[in-house]
């Protein structure tokens, strides 16, 4: 698995870009690739969880423009090994 960091800023480009980046994270979750995602309660930033590797989770960065919009930081991107709750 791989955990996904962002960190947000009020950019209104990133809040323009919001509604078809959260389909796109809808497909993939319901594709099995994304396990969790969500924004932190005062919209910071957020946490996405992927299933795979990290080529694999680039390969879908690569795909969605919302992580290089304006407003958008990828803080981290690292590798995780759950030990409960992710079947």
């Amino acid at each position: 698995m791989v955990v996904l960091e962002l960190t947000f800023t009020d950019d209104e480009r990133r809040l323009a870009a919001r509604p078809a980046h959260r389909e796109r994270l809808a497909q993939l979750h319901a594709a099995g690739h994304l396990t969790a995602a969500g924004p932190w309660l005062d919209d910071s930033g957020a946490l996405l969880v992927f299933r795979g590797d990290e080529a694999a989770v680039r390969e879908i960065m690569a795909t969605d423009p919302y992580y290089t919009t304006p407003g958008v930081t990828v803080a981290s991107l690292r590798p995780w090994r759950p030990v409960v709750g992710a079947d």
